[in-house]
């Protein structure tokens, strides 16, 4: 299942709402489920975030409304008569999780990256975040500071927590997994090394694209065996797999989680990938999986 946050003109381009990209199993039907729809106005979650909690009532309502118009075509023609369905071109994309509540990283956690920067393997994970105001949709322009001479772009992994996690086990952390998404962390790299601290640098406006889904994890097998592409403007400037990550996804989940309360809909990025070139272009990111 491919979760989106979308907006549409018949609401004014207002805030944005979860939907759902509906497929028949072989192609995308053009239609998005409207989740908010799926509910009258004052039973909708006071709180956005509340659409990733995979135990809560508004996710599962969600999914199994999903499941049952994959499977029934008539079920669908319904819905639409319902007004629960939105054709895709009359939709405006949002990040999938346009403001997470956390958005947690992972510095030098690639064993080919600490190779060619001859750096040793880090003991434990280097954490660190961005500011959630970084975050913009896929496609939306990266600003510049105007004060920046270096900024670089990395491709990367990134974990949507589901449920909210406390001291939770690497053999228990997947079920804690609502899915993962494309993320590219853009970095001020002068900014963040002449701060002697990461925050402002990696947490300027526009810093944080993400998406254009959130894929949920029954759909991924295994998050430590995927491909992470850079591609900037026809030219290919980063490509690894996550099979490199030297702390995995239920690793990690285990070590933030014993000082860190996760909850649904924070963003964990556990892969920090070196960028190739001295200076992002002004043309734009484009960040493949």
């Amino acid at each position: 299942m491919q979760i989106i946050a979308f907006t549409t003109e018949d609401t004014n381009w207002e805030s944005p709402r979860m939907g759902i990209i509906l497929s028949d199993g072989h192609r995308d039907t053009g239609y998005r489920l409207d989740c908010e729809r799926l509910f009258e106005s004052e039973y909708r979650p006071a709180n956005p975030l509340s659409w990733f909690d995979m135990d809560g009532r508004w996710f599962q309502k969600a999914l199994e409304t999903y499941e049952a118009l994959v499977k029934d075509h008539q079920a669908l023609t319904r819905a639409n008569e319902e007004g629960w369905l939105i054709r895709s071109e009359d939709a405006y994309w949002f990040a999938p999780v346009p403001r997470p509540g956390k958005l947690i990283c992972i510095g030098l956690n690639y064993r080919d990256h600490a190779a060619e920067s001859n750096m040793p393997i880090p003991e434990r994970p280097v954490v660190f975040s961005k500011f959630a105001s970084a975050v913009i949709a896929p496609g939306e322009p990266v600003v510049l500071p105007a004060t920046s001479e270096k900024v670089d772009y990395e491709a990367e992994l990134a974990v949507v927590i589901g449920r909210r996690a406390k001291n939770v086990s690497a053999a228990r952390a997947l079920d804690y997994v609502l899915g993962y998404t494309c993320f590219n962390d853009v970095s001020a790299r002068d900014f963040q090394f002449a701060d002697g601290q990461w925050q402002r640098g990696k947490s300027c406006d526009t810093f944080a694209p993400m998406g254009q889904t959130v894929v949920t994890a029954d759909e991924v097998p295994d998050p430590h065996k995927l491909s992470i592409k850079l591609i900037l403007n026809g030219r290919t400037m980063q490509d690894s797999n996550t099979d490199q990550l030297i702390f995995g996804v239920p690793e990690l989940i285990e070590f933030l989680s014993q000082t860190i309360t996760l909850e649904p809909g924070d963003v964990s990025r556990p892969a920090l990938r070196r960028a190739w070139g001295s200076r992002a272009s002004r043309r734009g990111f484009y960040l493949l999986f």
